[in-house]
């Protein structure tokens, strides 16, 4: 069957194809003055089989995106899927998915180990601060956690 080409680089992946958890490059651009911004697919459940609660994929955001540029430089932004199965990354520069699966595991190990109050949870610094839920976090975190470092980063097995 053939389908219609998006202007959006994930309607144009066969979710059937990928096996998560993974680490995927999304997309890279070079910008007039040749800055390059790379994004990736940081795929927490498989897709169209299960997804993240709000709770626990908004927790996950914010821990993971407090600490991800402690170990990535030239983050810009680590955001929540629409569909609710993971994450892009997006950064500076030109970066693989093996760099970045190697930084971002000691950051969502930190999810699974989380305890104490969630980075911004308050209504000054959330816009929708009571929906987190750091069991369900933990939970979906060490389950990427363990994918990858059993199964490694790449989607394509």
């Amino acid at each position: 069957m053939e389908l219609k080409k998006y202007n959006v680089d994930s309607f144009n992946l066969d979710h059937t194809k990928v096996t998560a958890p993974y680490v995927r490059l999304a997309a890279r651009k070079a910008g007039e003055k040749g800055d390059i911004v790379t994004k990736f697919d940081v795929r927490f459940t498989q897709p169209n089989k299960e997804c993240m609660p709000t709770g626990a994929i908004h927790t996950i955001e914010h821990i993971v995106a407090e600490y991800i540029r402690d170990e990535i430089e030239g983050v810009i932004d680590f955001s929540p899927m629409g569909c609710r199965t993971g994450f892009y990354l997006t950064v500076w520069g030109e970066r693989d998915e093996e760099y970045i699966a190697k930084h971002l595991l000691p950051v969502v190990k930190k999810v699974v180990a989380w305890e104490g109050d969630i980075p911004a949870a308050n209504e000054i610094q959330c816009g929708n601060y009571r929906d987190m839920d750091l069991d369900g976090a933990k939970k979906y975190a060490k389950a990427w956690v363990d994918g990858i470092q059993t199964l490694g980063w790449n989607c394509y097995k």
